[in-house]
Protein backbone atom coordinates (compact mmCIF):
# COMPACT_ATOMS: atom_id res chain seq x y z
CA UNK A 1 0.00 0.00 0.00
CA UNK A 2 1.58 2.97 -1.06
CA UNK A 3 0.10 6.82 -0.34
CA UNK A 4 1.96 9.90 -2.62
CA UNK A 5 1.89 13.30 -1.63
CA UNK A 6 2.75 16.39 -3.69
CA UNK A 7 4.11 19.34 -2.06
CA UNK A 8 3.46 22.88 -4.89
CA UNK A 9 4.62 25.42 -1.78
CA UNK A 10 8.15 26.70 -2.69
CA UNK A 11 8.73 26.03 1.26
CA UNK A 12 9.58 22.70 2.49
CA UNK A 13 8.50 23.05 6.36
CA UNK A 14 5.75 25.65 6.20
CA UNK A 15 2.18 25.11 6.24
CA UNK A 16 1.04 23.09 3.30
CA UNK A 17 3.93 20.94 3.56
CA UNK A 18 3.57 20.73 7.36
CA UNK A 19 -0.46 19.77 6.15
CA UNK A 20 0.69 17.11 3.84
CA UNK A 21 3.07 15.20 6.17
CA UNK A 22 0.39 15.29 8.81
CA UNK A 23 -1.77 13.47 6.33
CA UNK A 24 1.53 11.05 5.36
CA UNK A 25 1.56 10.31 9.13
CA UNK A 26 -2.12 9.16 8.87
CA UNK A 27 -1.72 6.95 5.77
CA UNK A 28 1.52 5.78 7.86
CA UNK A 29 -0.82 4.95 10.94
CA UNK A 30 -2.20 2.42 9.23
CA UNK A 31 0.50 0.70 7.72
CA UNK A 32 1.24 2.65 4.19
CA UNK A 33 4.51 3.26 2.83
CA UNK A 34 4.59 7.11 2.18
CA UNK A 35 6.75 9.69 0.05
CA UNK A 36 6.48 12.98 -0.41
CA UNK A 37 7.78 14.65 -3.22
CA UNK A 38 8.37 18.46 -3.56
CA UNK A 39 7.73 19.95 -7.39
CA UNK A 40 9.96 22.59 -6.72
CA UNK A 41 12.72 20.19 -6.16
CA UNK A 42 11.88 18.93 -9.81
CA UNK A 43 13.26 20.26 -13.57
CA UNK A 44 10.21 20.08 -15.76
CA UNK A 45 7.28 22.25 -17.61
CA UNK A 46 4.04 22.64 -18.46
CA UNK A 47 2.08 20.31 -21.31
CA UNK A 48 3.63 21.61 -24.64
CA UNK A 49 0.73 20.50 -26.44
CA UNK A 50 2.27 17.75 -28.72
CA UNK A 51 -1.19 15.21 -28.48
CA UNK A 52 1.40 12.24 -28.44
CA UNK A 53 -0.82 10.67 -25.36
CA UNK A 54 -3.64 11.35 -27.76
CA UNK A 55 -2.11 10.17 -31.03
CA UNK A 56 -4.15 7.03 -32.53
CA UNK A 57 -1.89 3.69 -32.09
CA UNK A 58 0.83 5.85 -30.80
CA UNK A 59 3.43 4.31 -28.78
CA UNK A 60 3.10 7.27 -26.44
CA UNK A 61 -0.62 6.68 -26.34
CA UNK A 62 -2.35 7.46 -22.76
CA UNK A 63 1.01 8.66 -21.35
CA UNK A 64 3.17 11.60 -21.84
CA UNK A 65 6.40 11.35 -23.71
CA UNK A 66 8.37 14.23 -22.31
CA UNK A 67 11.42 12.63 -20.95
CA UNK A 68 11.83 14.94 -17.77
CA UNK A 69 11.83 14.56 -14.24
CA UNK A 70 8.06 13.99 -14.10
CA UNK A 71 8.51 10.80 -15.97
CA UNK A 72 9.63 8.29 -13.25
CA UNK A 73 6.88 10.74 -10.66
CA UNK A 74 4.08 9.42 -13.16
CA UNK A 75 5.66 5.83 -12.93
CA UNK A 76 4.82 6.20 -9.08
CA UNK A 77 1.30 7.91 -9.59
CA UNK A 78 0.45 4.30 -11.17
CA UNK A 79 2.02 2.06 -9.02
CA UNK A 80 0.12 4.23 -5.70
CA UNK A 81 -3.03 3.51 -3.99
CA UNK A 82 -4.06 7.20 -3.53
CA UNK A 83 -2.13 10.41 -4.21
CA UNK A 84 -2.46 13.94 -2.37
CA UNK A 85 -1.42 17.36 -3.72
CA UNK A 86 -1.13 20.30 -1.64
CA UNK A 87 -0.58 24.14 -3.12
CA UNK A 88 -1.19 27.68 -1.06
CA UNK A 89 -2.78 29.71 -3.19
CA UNK A 90 -1.21 32.26 -4.96
CA UNK A 91 -3.58 34.92 -6.52
CA UNK A 92 -6.94 32.93 -6.40
CA UNK A 93 -4.84 29.60 -7.68
CA UNK A 94 -2.59 27.01 -7.24
CA UNK A 95 1.56 27.72 -7.45
CA UNK A 96 2.77 27.72 -11.10
CA UNK A 97 4.15 24.27 -10.22
CA UNK A 98 1.21 22.40 -9.17
CA UNK A 99 -0.46 23.99 -12.61
CA UNK A 100 1.98 22.52 -14.47
CA UNK A 101 2.25 19.22 -12.74
CA UNK A 102 -1.43 18.82 -13.13
CA UNK A 103 -1.84 20.25 -16.65
CA UNK A 104 0.66 16.90 -17.24
CA UNK A 105 -0.57 14.71 -14.24
CA UNK A 106 -4.16 14.95 -15.83
CA UNK A 107 -4.24 15.44 -19.55
CA UNK A 108 -2.40 12.22 -19.94
CA UNK A 109 -5.23 9.74 -18.74
CA UNK A 110 -8.14 12.79 -19.90
CA UNK A 111 -9.78 10.89 -23.18
CA UNK A 112 -11.93 13.52 -25.48
CA UNK A 113 -15.08 10.66 -24.83
CA UNK A 114 -17.93 11.01 -23.02
CA UNK A 115 -17.44 7.11 -21.42
CA UNK A 116 -14.81 5.64 -20.29
CA UNK A 117 -13.61 9.44 -19.50
CA UNK A 118 -10.02 8.31 -18.18
CA UNK A 119 -7.37 6.11 -19.49
CA UNK A 120 -5.88 5.80 -15.61
CA UNK A 121 -5.56 2.26 -15.42
CA UNK A 122 -7.26 1.86 -11.90
CA UNK A 123 -9.41 3.72 -8.93
CA UNK A 124 -7.76 5.36 -6.55
CA UNK A 125 -7.98 8.00 -3.73
CA UNK A 126 -7.15 11.66 -4.21
CA UNK A 127 -6.78 14.75 -1.96
CA UNK A 128 -6.12 18.45 -2.29
CA UNK A 129 -4.75 20.19 0.45
CA UNK A 130 -5.07 24.23 -0.08
CA UNK A 131 -3.26 26.78 2.15
CA UNK A 132 -4.47 30.55 1.70
CA UNK A 133 -3.89 33.42 3.29
CA UNK A 134 -8.03 34.48 3.39
CA UNK A 135 -11.01 33.74 4.90
CA UNK A 136 -13.26 31.32 4.00
CA UNK A 137 -15.72 34.31 3.32
CA UNK A 138 -13.00 35.68 1.41
CA UNK A 139 -12.69 32.69 -0.73
CA UNK A 140 -15.97 32.81 -1.25
CA UNK A 141 -16.03 36.92 -2.10
CA UNK A 142 -12.67 36.56 -4.13
CA UNK A 143 -14.07 33.76 -6.43
CA UNK A 144 -11.33 31.00 -5.01
CA UNK A 145 -14.10 28.26 -4.66
CA UNK A 146 -14.24 28.31 -8.44
CA UNK A 147 -10.86 27.17 -9.18
CA UNK A 148 -10.87 24.34 -6.22
CA UNK A 149 -13.97 23.10 -7.48
CA UNK A 150 -12.35 22.73 -10.84
CA UNK A 151 -9.45 20.86 -9.52
CA UNK A 152 -11.73 18.84 -7.59
CA UNK A 153 -13.81 17.50 -10.50
CA UNK A 154 -10.39 16.72 -12.54
CA UNK A 155 -9.05 14.34 -10.12
CA UNK A 156 -12.31 13.02 -9.61
CA UNK A 157 -12.65 12.12 -13.78
CA UNK A 158 -9.50 11.12 -13.58
CA UNK A 159 -8.69 8.86 -10.55
CA UNK A 160 -12.24 7.77 -9.38
CA UNK A 161 -12.47 9.68 -5.88
CA UNK A 162 -11.47 13.34 -4.58
CA UNK A 163 -12.00 15.27 -1.52
CA UNK A 164 -10.49 18.96 -0.30
CA UNK A 165 -9.12 20.24 2.75
CA UNK A 166 -8.98 24.15 2.99
CA UNK A 167 -6.74 25.94 5.74
CA UNK A 168 -7.74 29.71 5.63
CA UNK A 169 -6.05 32.49 7.59
CA UNK A 170 -3.21 30.90 8.05
CA UNK A 171 0.17 32.28 8.94
CA UNK A 172 2.46 33.61 6.70
CA UNK A 173 5.73 35.08 7.67
CA UNK A 174 8.05 34.05 10.32
CA UNK A 175 8.12 37.19 11.91
CA UNK A 176 5.31 40.15 10.43
CA UNK A 177 7.54 43.21 12.15
CA UNK A 178 9.73 42.21 8.69
CA UNK A 179 7.26 42.86 6.12
CA UNK A 180 5.05 45.51 5.13
CA UNK A 181 1.50 43.99 5.15
CA UNK A 182 -0.50 46.28 7.25
CA UNK A 183 -3.31 44.66 6.78
CA UNK A 184 -3.08 42.00 9.01
CA UNK A 185 -2.65 41.68 12.60
CA UNK A 186 -0.13 39.76 13.66
CA UNK A 187 -1.47 39.31 17.15
CA UNK A 188 -4.71 37.38 15.59
CA UNK A 189 -2.75 35.68 13.58
CA UNK A 190 -0.68 34.11 15.92
CA UNK A 191 -3.36 32.66 17.87
CA UNK A 192 -5.17 31.56 15.16
CA UNK A 193 -2.41 29.41 14.07
CA UNK A 194 -2.19 28.33 17.49
CA UNK A 195 -5.92 27.51 17.90
CA UNK A 196 -7.09 26.64 14.25
CA UNK A 197 -4.15 25.15 12.30
CA UNK A 198 -3.75 22.02 14.91
CA UNK A 199 -6.92 21.27 14.26
CA UNK A 200 -6.74 21.24 10.19
CA UNK A 201 -3.29 18.73 11.22
CA UNK A 202 -5.78 17.11 12.41
CA UNK A 203 -7.92 16.88 9.48
CA UNK A 204 -4.83 16.23 7.18
CA UNK A 205 -3.94 13.10 9.61
CA UNK A 206 -7.97 11.86 9.42
CA UNK A 207 -7.61 12.08 5.14
CA UNK A 208 -4.45 10.08 5.38
CA UNK A 209 -6.13 7.41 7.45
CA UNK A 210 -8.74 7.01 5.74
CA UNK A 211 -7.05 7.19 2.00
CA UNK A 212 -5.17 4.11 3.66
CA UNK A 213 -8.33 2.29 5.25
CA UNK A 214 -10.24 2.62 1.96
CA UNK A 215 -7.34 0.26 0.15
Amino acid sequence: MKVLAFNGSPRKTWNTATLLNKALEGAASQGAETELIHLYDLNYKGCISCFACKTKDGKSYGRCPIPDDLAPVFKKVEEADAIILGSPIYLGRVTGEMASFMDRLAFQYLMYSDQPQSLFPKRISTGFIYTMNVTEEQMQEFGFANHLVFNENILRRVFGNSETLNSFDTYQFEDYSKVVAPRFDPVKKAKRREAVFPEDCQKAFDMGVRFAQKV
